[in-house]
């Protein structure tokens, strides 16, 4: 049965409107109940999600359709764990029409990756900017290069920022769109002072728009000991909002400060 259902949902766009909410009717499963408020239950079946689409890319086989596929059974794991999701601006990425953007958004959890194929992918192809050092991680490794991801040492920003204008423009040029997180490093604490503009350069210099993004993913907390399996907050609702694509003129400041700006509401209505 579960072998069926997957198959029923291999490449699907579960989110056809504007907007989604968690149906009040979706109730957590006993599974999960067992284990009390407990991690458990959900990395045991994140890590084997995660498993899998790792595996599937060592083997060259990560389609775009299989990534959609992988990021619904995570969309749907945070539901079953009780978490209740609710994405906004879905038209924006609809008009688009398959151009290359540059979609720049804070940073708060690994949840975001686990997410964005189920979300942004139906609309874009798309790869992230990410720090090489994660091309080392098992599974992960893998599949951010089955996804040709654009990799930043972080310790010298000037060559950064060249990596990212050179490879992003190729990127783009091709048609793929870039995710950036001009944060440092993800955190649940909305810092304007290290959100950088390396994201509104990029566009800059591609010439293509810049899609903001705010999202407040501290369902899955980061951890103290083991930062990869922080603990569930199921009592937090998960929250992703597109605004309407900027283009960037001149240096590209008022731009980020709109980018910042409605970061900053989002997560003000949305109560952090």
């Amino acid at each position: 049965m579960r072998e069926m259902q997957k198959r029923m949902t291999i490449g699907k766009n579960l989110f056809p409107e504007d907007t989604y909410d968690t149906p009040a009717t979706h109730r957590r499963k006993w599974q999960d109940r067992i284990f009390g408020n407990s991690r458990f239950y959900f990395y045991w079946h994140n890590v084997d999600v995660f498993r899998r689409t790792g595996n599937c890319a060592a083997r060259g086989e990560l389609t775009g359709e299989r990534q959609i596929e992988f990021s619904n059974e995570n969309f749907r794991l945070v539901e079953d764990c009780g978490g209740r999701i609710h994405l906004r601006g879905l038209d924006h990425l609809r008009a688009l029409e398959g151009r290359a953007v540059v979609i720049i958004s804070n940073h708060m959890s690994l949840l975001e990756t686990a997410l964005l194929h189920a979300i942004v992918r139906p609309h874009l192809d798309f790869t992230f900017v990410i720090k090489e050092s994660l091309f080392k991680v098992p599974w992960f490794g893998h599949i951010m290069r089955a996804l040709k991801a654009i990799p930043v040492g972080r310790n010298n920003p000037r060559e950064d920022l060249k990596t990212v204008l050179t490879e992003g423009r190729r990127t783009l040029a091709e048609g793929r769109s870039i995710i950036l997180f001009p944060q440092a490093t993800r955190t649940e604490r909305f810092d304007p002072e290290n959100f950088n503009s390396i994201g509104i350069k990029l566009a800059r210099s591609a010439g293509v728009p810049v899609l903001p993004l705010a999202l407040k993913t501290d369902f899955l907390g980061n951890g103290r000991l083991f930062r990869d399996f922080g603990p569930v907050h199921r009592e937090r609702d998960v929250h992703l909002e597109f605004a309407a694509p900027l283009t960037v003129s001149g240096q590209g400041r008022e731009e980020l400060q709109q980018v910042i700006d409605f970061i900053n509401d989002r997560l003000t209505v949305w109560g952090r």
